[in-house]
């Protein structure tokens, strides 16, 4: 209130040809009428319709991040797999070599043939 007296005071002093300009406190009550709850209410859908995208925004930001680290984990995921078939096959490959083979029954009495195999052929019997 006393700002106001002395703004009005000056305002009657000074010369007629002076520019003035309205004090911060005028701006901010002028900043204040412009909202008012009339043009608050009028603006209601479109205020929510911004909310509702800003949700939406926010919504599928989560989203996003969810599903890379979801495929970050199956990358790895993946990677691990790949590792253990490397390691079975060559596992595999290994067991399957003849000496291998040859040691692992070895228990059950067979043995590895020291001669070739024999062919056996069949005479047909000439029909009467």
């Amino acid at each position: 209130m006393l700002q106001e007296v002395e703004t009005i005071e000056t305002i009657q002093d000074a010369p007629e040809e002076v520019n003035i300009t309205t004090p911060p406190d005028e701006q901010k009550k002028e900043w204040r009428l412009r909202i008012n709850y009339r043009a608050l209410v009028q603006n209601m859908p479109f205020i929510g319709f911004l909310a509702c995208l800003a949700l939406i925004y926010i919504a599928n930001s989560h989203l996003a991040e969810k599903k890379i680290r979801r495929i970050n984990k199956l990358g790895k995921e993946i990677k691990e797999l790949k590792w253990e078939y490397i390691n079975v096959k060559s596992e595999l490959m290994f067991r399957s070599k003849m000496s291998e083979v040859s040691k692992s029954v070895e228990p059950l009495g067979l043995k590895q043939l020291s001669s070739p195999p024999q062919k056996i052929v069949l005479k047909k019997e000439s029909e009467k």
